[in-house]
């Protein structure tokens, strides 16, 4: 890790992390081993936030929403794709976030606890994440959602079920999101990315963890298609602006590089946060790392911009 300068906060974040790696490599030792991580990171929630758990399309979701009366025009909402390589987490591991996000901006956010692989390959999560949207779309569940003010975003794995809902959307010409936010995805970029060499064997993510996550998602049969890895796609036109944040140290640095270029290349407006310093995974460190507390400002900031708040 010495050849990756990053801050005393961030090695410290790090080696917090790294401490619940278990010798036990079996599917259920990673995900065991991940939900304990997390829910170290995990701080109580507010408790002026209602937290609910319920069905929307068949697909188990979590909300968080303000004890305040739901707006006149419905709640603003940011629909959110926990990351964990497609493999591992769920509605617990990003709790964090979800909650984070709807108390600083003070908007329903509804989690999605999409099917994991290897049980269930490419399309599982992608299909769940369509019916999650569909049913929102329908207005079905417990609250009003302003679809004018609705916004998907997802970390990691999250990012690319958040892209790739964008590109099945506008290929179906269904109602696209106001935007899309991206958080050190991974898109499907070729091997040959710089950031693959350079950051092979990155703190919390090498390039090997990567390659084996994807594999798990994709399964051997399956064809590959942009909904699964976006970068594949040929057409980038007419998809939601985007706000992309990418991690200096991270394998998966430069498909979101990438996917910027490509959108902005398309007129989609896009904002690229260069994440100078974070690595992957980082999200977990709010109030821990001053430079991870610089991209929730930033991300805050843009989400404001778009009309995702109550105040």
């Amino acid at each position: 890790m010495s050849q990756y300068p990053i801050s005393s906060q961030m090695r410290a974040f790090v080696d917090k992390t790294e401490s619940f790696t278990s010798a036990d490599t079996s599917l259920a030792g990673l995900r065991q081993n991940y939900n304990r991580m997390c829910q170290a990171f995990t701080p109580p929630p507010p408790q002026d936030l209602l937290i609910e758990d319920f069905s929307l399309g068949g697909v188990a979701v979590r909300s968080y929403r303000p004890t305040t009366a739901t707006p006149s025009d419905g709640w603003p909402c940011l629909l959110y794709m926990h990351g964990g390589g497609w493999v591992v987490g769920g509605l617990d591991s990003h709790d964090f976030i979800c909650a984070e996000l709807a108390n600083e901006l003070q908007v329903l956010v509804i989690a999605i606890d999409y099917r994991l692989a290897p049980e269930h390959p490419f399309p599982a999560a992608y299909d769940d994440c369509r019916a999650v949207w569909q049913a929102i779309q329908m207005g079905q569940g417990p609250h009003v959602v302003n679809q004018r003010r609705l916004v998907v975003a997802g970390d990691s794995a999250g990012g690319n079920l958040a892209a790739a809902l964008c590109l099945g959307l506008r290929d179906a010409g269904q109602a696209l999101p106001l935007a899309q936010v991206l958080i050190y995805p991974g898109l499907g970029g070729p091997a040959d990315l710089p950031s693959r060499r350079d950051c092979r064997d990155a703190p919390l993510l090498s390039t090997a963890d990567s390659d084996y996550y994807r594999a798990l998602y994709l399964g051997d049969d399956a064809q590959l298609s942009p909904y699964g890895m976006p970068l594949l796609a040929t057409d980038f036109s007419g998809l939601p602006r985007a706000f992309i944040a990418v991690a200096q140290f991270d394998p998966l640095r430069d498909d979101g590089r990438l996917y910027a270029e490509r959108l902005h290349a398309a007129a989609v407006e896009t904002l690229l946060y260069p994440g100078k310093g974070l690595i992957h995974g980082c999200l977990r460190a709010r109030r821990q790392v001053a430079e991870v507390d610089q991209l929730y400002d930033c991300l805050l900031g843009y989400l404001r911009s778009e009309g995702l708040t109550q105040v």
